[in-house]
C-alpha cells in the first residue's frame, strides 16, 4: 500500500520549489536542484586535485563549495558541500572528531590545502578519512580554493541548463502529442517515456480510462488516497497528491479548469526530481487543455447533430446529408431503422460509436442502417431502456422515431430493456392514425380518470386489466392487489368514463388512447 510521503496537497522534496495553487512550480536553486558529482569535479577541473581517501565514494553529488577554517564548521553546513580548509586549528588529536562531525553532517568531502598551515595533510586525518569512507582530496598551494569555488559553480550553472534544457525538449514532444488526433492519451504515452516510468489518465470516479507502461495496474494502489483525498479537500476538488513507497514514487494531479473532470498518475522507481516534476506539470496542464478544448468541441459537434436530426425528422433528408458529409460522416443508403434510448445521454452517445446519433427531448435518437439496428440497440441497452422502431425509407424518419418512442415507452414499463415497435401488439395501426387527431381523442377520453382526485392507480389498473386481456387474477396480480381491489377500480373507471368495459369496442378505443399518451417521451 502506498503511504502519504508528505501530506495531501503537497509534492515530495519541498525544497527543491514552492506549491502554487494545487501544483508545484518548480524554483531552480544553485547546489540543490542538480550537481556534479565529486568525481566530474576531480576529473574535469585542471586544479591539481589528487584523492587520498574515500575514492568509492567519488559519485556523491557536490552542492556546493563551502571554505572554513573552524574546528567545528558543521553548524554553518546543510549537507552535500566539499568542505575545503588548509587545517589551521587541526592537529592529530583532534583530526578524528573533526572528520566524525563532517560525516555525521552528510557532507560531500573534504579538500585540505597543503603549503601553509601543513606542508603535508597529516596522516592522523588521513586515516580517519579513509577509515569513515570520506573522500579526502590534496589541494596543492598553487590552486586557490576560490578557483574551486568558480569551477564548481560553473559545473552547476551547466547542469542545470543542460536539465532544463531536457525539460523544455520533453515539454516540446508532449505538446507535440496533445496535437495528436488522440490527445490525451498520446500525452500519457509520451509522458511514461519521457520519465521512463508508468502513467494512468482517469476519469473522475478514478476509473482508468487509458495507461502507459504499468499504470493500468499500478494505479489501483492510487484509489483509496484518491477517495481519502476528496473527502479531504474543500468543495471536494481536490489538489495534487504524492504518495511513496520504498520502490514506487507516484505523483496524482486533478485535471480541468472550472471543475475537476478527471485525474492522472505518475510513477518511478525512484523519488521524484524537480526537473521530472516541471515535466508532470507541463503535462497536467496540456492534458487540461485537451480535456477542455474536447469538451468544447464536443458540445459544438453535439449541436450540429441535434440541428442535423431536426431536418431529418422533418423530411429533409437531402439537406441533413450534405450537413453530415461536412463533419466527415455519411447517412447510410437504404432503409434506415430510429433507436430511442433512454439513460446517462453521455453513456448512451458512447455506446452509439461511429452511429449516428443525437440527444433530443431528453433521450438519445440513433439512426442507423436496418441491417444493424439490433447490434446498436444491444449496445444501447448496457445504458437504459431502448425502442426500435420499424425500418423506414429515409424521408420517412419522423414516422420511425415516433414508433421508436411507443416501442421506449413499453421499455420504461419494465417489459423489456429492448421493445421493438413490431413486437408491439395492435402498434402497427396505430402509425396509420393522425398523430394530432390520435392525440386529441386519447386526451379526451382520458381527461375524466386523470382529473378524478389525481388516481393515477386507476390509469394504471386499467392498462393493466387490458394488456391481460380482462382476465382479474393476472392483472391484479401484475398490479401487486387483490383481485377484489382490481374489481373495485374497474367499476369506478367505468362509472368515471361512462363506459361499458366488457364492450370490445370501448376496450379498443381505451386501449388505442392509453398508448397515443404513452407514444412521445
Amino acid at each position: 500500500m502506498l503511504r502519504r510521503y508528505v501530506g495531501y496537497a503537497v509534492m515530495p522534496m519541498m525544497h527543491y520549489g514552492k506549491i502554487t495553487g494545487s501544483a508545484l512550480a518548480v524554483t531552480y536553486k544553485p547546489g540543490v536542484v542538480v550537481a556534479p558529482t565529486l568525481r566530474t569535479v576531480v576529473r574535469r577541473l585542471p586544479l591539481g586535485l589528487t584523492v587520498l581517501a574515500g575514492q568509492e565514494a567519488l559519485d556523491r553529488p557536490v552542492r556546493w563549495v563551502a571554505v572554513s577554517e573552524l574546528e567545528d564548521p558543521t553548524p554553518f553546513l546543510e549537507g552535500g558541500e566539499l568542505v575545503l580548509t588548509t587545517g589551521m586549528r587541526l592537529d592529530g588529536a583532534n583530526a578524528a572528531p573533526y572528520v566524525e562531525r563532517l560525516v555525521a553532517r552528510e557532507v560531500t568531502g573534504l579538500g585540505f590545502g597543503v603549503g601553509l598551515g601543513h606542508e603535508a595533510i597529516p596522516g592522523e586525518l588521513l586515516a580517519a578519512a579513509a577509515q569513515a569512507g570520506l573522500p579526502l582530496l590534496e589541494v596543492p598551494r598553487e590552486t586557490p580554493f576560490v578557483a574551486i569555488g568558480k569551477a564548481v559553480s560553473d559545473l552547476l550553472a551547466a547542469e542545470q541548463y543542460e536539465e532544463i534544457t531536457r525539460a523544455f525538449a520533453a515539454q516540446g514532444r508532449l505538446t507535440r502529442a496533445a496535437l495528436l488526433p488522440e490527445g490525451a492519451r498520446a500525452v500519457i504515452d509520451r509522458l511514461a517515456r519521457e520519465l521512463g516510468g508508468w502513467a494512468a489518465l482517469l476519469d473522475e470516479a478514478g476509473a482508468v480510462r487509458h495507461a502507459a507502461g504499468r499504470g493500468a495496474g499500478a494505479v489501483a494502489g492510487v484509489l483509496p488516497e484518491l477517495d481519502r483525498l476528496r473527502g479531504r479537500s474543500p468543495g471536494g476538488t481536490p489538489a495534487s497528491l504524492a504518495l511513496s513507497t520504498p520502490g514506487e514514487h507516484v505523483v496524482v494531479q486533478p485535471l480541468g479548469a472550472a471543475r475537476v473532470r478527471g485525474f492522472f498518475a505518475v510513477g518511478l522507481g525512484k523519488a521524484f526530481t524537480p526537473v521530472e516534476h516541471t515535466v508532470v506539470n507541463a503535462a497536467g496542464s496540456l492534458l487540461t487543455l485537451v480535456l477542455e478544448h474536447g469538451r468544447e468541441n464536443l458540445a459544438a459537434e453535439r449541436r450540429v447533430r441535434s440541428a442535423v436530426l431536426r431536418l431529418l425528422l422533418a423530411g429533409e433528408a437531402e439537406a441533413g446529408r450534405q450537413v453530415l458529409e461536412r463533419l466527415g460522416e455519411r447517412l447510410a443508403d437504404g432503409p434506415l431503422t430510429v433507436l430511442a434510448a433512454g439513460g446517462e445521454p453521455e453513456a448512451v452517445l458512447e455506446a452509439a460509436g461511429e452511429e449516428f446519433a443525437a440527444v433530443s427531448d431528453g433521450r438519445v435518437v440513433a439512426v442507423v442502417p436496418a441491417a444493424r439496428a439490433e447490434a446498436v440497440a444491444a449496445a444501447l441497452a448496457g445504458h437504459g431502456p431502448v425502442g426500435v422502431g420499424a425500418p423506414v425509407a429515409p424521408e420517412n424518419l419522423g414516422t420511425g422515431l415516433d414508433q421508436a418512442d411507443r416501442a421506449l415507452a413499453a421499455a420504461r414499463r419494465g417489459a423489456e430493456p429492448v421493445m421493438r415497435f413490431t413486437d408491439l401488439a395492435g402498434q402497427s395501426l396505430l402509425s396509420l392514425l393522425d398523430p394530432e387527431a390520435a392525440g386529441a381523442f386519447s386526451a379526451a377520453l382520458l381527461a375524466p380518470l386523470r382529473e378524478y382526485g389525481s388516481r393515477a392507480d386507476l390509469l394504471e389498473s386499467l392498462r393493466a386489466y387490458l394488456e391481460c386481456n380482462g382476465h382479474w387474477d393476472a392483472a391484479a396480480q401484475r398490479l401487486g392487489v387483490h383481485r377484489h381491489t382490481l374489481r373495485y377500480r374497474m367499476r369506478r373507471v367505468a362509472e368515471i368514463l361512462g363506459r361499458d368495459l366488457d364492450d370490445p369496442a370501448a376496450r379498443a378505443e381505451l386501449w388505442v388512447a392509453l398508448n397515443v399518451a404513452d407514444g412521445p417521451g
